[in-house]
């Protein structure tokens, strides 16, 4: 094996080793309970759903006058 091989893989080495290093330490400060997860969840899902139905609530009603105009123009005919 060439010496710049050697010094490649000793380089891959060391930043698998300190990404693991980066890693363990994120754990340890993020060792959150049961409750704390539980609770974060909550608020992230009634953000989510609070922003889903403000963006879809505009989109549904066009949508259904949409579907009531097509209905009205086939029963015409």
């Amino acid at each position: 094996m060439r010496w710049w091989k050697a010094v490649g893989l000793a380089g891959a080495a060391g930043v698998v080793a300190t990404g693991v290093v980066v890693v363990r330490a994120e754990r340890r400060r993020r060792a959150y309970t049961p409750e704390q997860v539980r609770e974060r969840l909550h608020v992230r899902f009634a953000q989510a759903t609070a922003v889903q139905e403000a963006e879809t609530a505009p989109e549904a009603s066009q949508a259904a006058a949409g579907i009531r105009g097509r209905l009205r123009r086939l029963f015409r005919r």
